[in-house]
C-alpha cells in the first residue's frame, strides 16, 4: 500500500503540518507494470501479501488493471507499505517502507516450482530491490536467457542488486542510486570524482558488469547505456507538478513495453520520459491516459531533445 501525506505548509521538522494523506495500491514493481499493461504489454505479478484489508485491495488493484495475480498470501501478517510524506510542491521530505514480509518470505518463496513455471512461460522479468538480495541472486539465475530488469527503488536498497548487475537486461534507477551502487562496488573510492559525472558513472558500473542502465537526476538530463554507446536526454517541464510519486516507476514501465516491442533503448526511453511526464501531472502513483495524450506527451519530448546529442558514441 502506498500512503502519501501532502503537506498544505512549509515543513518544519518535529512540527505538526496541517495537510491531507490519501492510500492507494502501489510499489515499484506493480507501478511499472500498470503502466507496461498500458502500453500493450501482458503481465503477471509474483509477490507476497498478507490476509489483511490491504491484501484484498492489492489483489482487487491486479484484476482491475488486467494483471494476473500469482501472489502467495499470508494471513497472519499484514502487507507491506510505503508511507511518504510530501512538500507543498509534490516532493519527497520522507518516507518510511515497511516491507518486513518480503525479506522474511521472498528467499522461500524463489524455490517454489510455481516461481519456476511463471518464468519458463515469461519474455522477460521486472523485478525491485524491495527484495532482500538473496531472493534477487535466485530469481534472476532461475531466468536463464530471458531478460531480467530492474528497479532500484532507494540508495539503501540498490545496493541489492550488486550481486546480480551482469545479468540485468537494464537496470533504472536515480543518480543517488547509482551513487550507493558505485560505493558498494568500491568503497576505497566513494569520493572520487571526474569532470563528466555522467560518463564516471557509466564507467564505473560497466566495470561492475552492468550492461544497460536509464539513469534518472530529477529535472536534469537522463544518462542511459547500452552496448552501443551513451546517451543523453532531457526530461520536458511538465505543465504542472502534482505529486511526483510514481514517475520513475512509469518511466520503467512504458521503456520496457517498448524494447519488447522491439524498439532500441534510447528511443523506448523517449516513451518512458513521456509516461512519466504524464505521471507527474497527476495526482496517482499511476497516469491514466488515453493514446492520443499519450502521444502528445511523446510530442512535448521529442521537441525537448531534437537537438540532444549523445555523450559518447562508443561503448567501452
Amino acid at each position: 500500500m502506498d500512503r502519501r501525506g501532502r503537506m498544505e505548509a512549509p515543513f518544519v521538522p518535529g512540527a505538526s503540518i496541517p495537510g491531507s494523506m490519501r492510500e492507494e495500491v502501489g510499489g515499484g514493481t506493480f507501478n511499472a507494470l500498470r503502466t507496461a499493461v498500458h502500453r500493450g504489454a501482458k503481465a503477471t505479478m509474483m509477490s507476497v501479501r498478507g490476509g489483511d484489508g490491504a491484501g484484498l485491495r492489492v489483489a482487487e488493484a491486479m484484476a482491475a488493471h488486467g494483471i494476473r495475480d500469482a501472489s502467495a498470501v499470508f494471513l497472519d501478517r499484514s502487507t507491506p507499505s510505503y508511507t511518504a510524506l510530501l512538500d507543498a510542491n509534490g516532493d519527497v521530505v520522507a518516507a518510511l517502507a515497511d516491507m518486513g514480509l518480503y525479506d522474511i518470505a521472498f528467499p522461500k518463496q524463489m524455490r517454489r516450482a510455481k516461481i519456476r513455471e511463471e518464468l519458463h512461460g515469461a519474455d522477460a522479468l521486472l523485478t525491485d530491490a524491495n527484495l532482500p538480495a538473496a531472493a534477487l541472486t535466485r530469481l534472476v539465475a532461475q531466468c536463464g536467457t530471458r531478460p531480467s530488469f530492474a528497479i532500484a527503488i532507494s540508495p539503501a536498497k540498490a545496493v541489492r542488486l550488486v550481486g546480480v548487475l551482469s545479468s540485468l537486461a537494464c537496470l533504472f534507477m536515480n543518480r543517488r542510486e547509482a551513487e550507493a551502487i558505485i560505493a558498494a562496488v568500491e568503497p576505497h573510492m566513494p569520493g572520487k570524482r571526474s569532470v563528466n559525472e555522467a560518463e564516471r558513472r557509466v564507467a564505473a558500473l560497466r566495470a561492475r558488469g552492468l550492461r544497460s542502465a536509464v539513469i534518472t537526476d530529477g529535472a536534469n538530463a537522463v544518462t542511459i547505456f547500452d552496448d552501443a554507446g551513451i546517451w543523453s536526454l532531457t526530461p520536458p517541464s511538465p505543465r504542472r507538478i502534482v505529486d511526483v510519486t510514481g514517475a520513475g516507476d512509469a518511466m520503467a514501465g512504458a521503456t520496457i513495453a517498448a524494447l519488447l516491442a522491439g524498439k532500441r533503448l534510447v528511443n523506448a526511453v523517449r516513451e518512458g520520459l513521456a509516461a512519466a511526464l504524464l505521471t507527474v501531472e497527476t495526482g496517482n502513483a499511476v497516469a491514466s491516459f488515453t493514446q492520443s495524450e499519450f502521444l502528445e506527451a511523446l510530442a512535448i519530448v521529442e521537441k525537448e531533445n531534437l537537438s540532444s546529442a549523445a555523450c559518447a558514441s562508443t561503448a567501452s
